[in-house]
């Protein structure tokens, strides 16, 4: 049986995952539009819809080095962001040297327009997602063919239920750091992650409601920010973290329900029957909102 908490993770999920209705068969899909777009359009900077259903107009790249950050896997020229993103990455590198870190290696955050993606995510369409790596940087001077190759670490098991060697006390504060910004809407951790924070954070509290436990973040952290002041036409995530918490720190059946019933559901065979879900590859421009056309055609 199904607990309310079961049933906000259960929200959560589709609320992070779910698309909108497809056009007609046989148009192009947005990701390959988007995936094709080499830089930012002009204008000011502008999210644009859902995080996972929307563009980003005015995008900023995130600089490939800086004194307490390094870009990886450029090729993907996905560091494109909402000025907000690019200053948050930024003042966060800052904070992770106060916690022993040399800074931080920073993930995908958005194509140049943002929109779908060719591979990979279901949001991060908006310029307001980043990726931060759990690999605390061996050195902040990687060529670009380093930034290639090497790859982050899981602090999380394979069973998904404890932590590996790799989570350091120092995770756990750059994370609460994160946190605590004003910017930030949300932050996906797997959730032996969210555990272990639950059971050492103490009796300051209140920021672990924005931790939210999600599959596929045992080898980096994705921080979402909140839409900017006066973004008209971005869409804030419902539920927010807040309804979703019930005005607790988040550390409940909810909490649980990703180590019980969610592993079961996983360890369970496919209906081969079952139609294939939408993702996000399938979304066609009829489905973002109007303005991304205009994003797409900008010079």
């Amino acid at each position: 049986m199904r607990t309310p908490g079961t049933l906000a993770a259960m929200a959560m999920l589709a609320a992070t995952l779910a698309v909108p209705p497809g056009a007609e068969a046989g148009e192009p899909r947005a990701n390959q539009l988007f995936g094709a777009m080499p830089r930012a359009g002009s204008g000011p900077a502008a999210p644009i819809g859902s995080y996972a259903a929307g563009c980003l107009a005015g995008a900023v790249q995130l600089p490939e080095s800086g004194p307490t950050w390094q870009a990886m896997r450029l090729s993907r020229n996905r560091h494109w962001g909402h000025p907000e993103t690019i200053a948050f990455v930024e003042r966060l590198s800052r904070e992770a040297t106060r916690h022993g870190w040399p800074g931080l290696y920073v993930g995908d955050i958005s194509q140049p327009r943002g929109g779908p993606m060719t591979s990979g995510h279901a949001s991060h369409q908006t310029g307001l997602d980043v990726d931060i790596w759990m690999l605390p940087p061996r050195r902040l001077n990687l060529t670009r063919a380093e930034r290639e190759q090497i790859s982050s670490v899981s602090v999380r098991s394979e069973d998904q239920r404890s932590l590996t060697r790799h989570w350091t006390p120092a995770h756990m504060q750059i994370l609460r750091a994160a946190a605590l910004d004003p910017a930030v809407d949300r932050i996906f951790v797997a959730a032996a992650v969210k555990i272990e924070m639950c059971r050492t954070a103490g009796t300051d509290r209140a920021w672990l409601q924005k931790i939210r436990p999600f599959y596929g973040h045992n080898t980096h952290f994705h921080v979402r920010l909140r839409c900017p002041a006066g973004a008209r036409d971005c869409v804030p995530q419902r539920p927010t973290v807040a309804e979703l918490s019930n005005g607790t720190d988040g550390c409940d059946d909810t909490l649980m329900w990703w180590v019980t019933d969610y592993l079961e559901d996983l360890r369970r065979p496919p209906d081969p029957n079952a139609p294939r879900p939408r993702t996000a590859r399938d979304l066609v421009m009829a489905d973002l909102p109007a303005a991304c056309a205009d994003v797409l055609s900008s010079d």
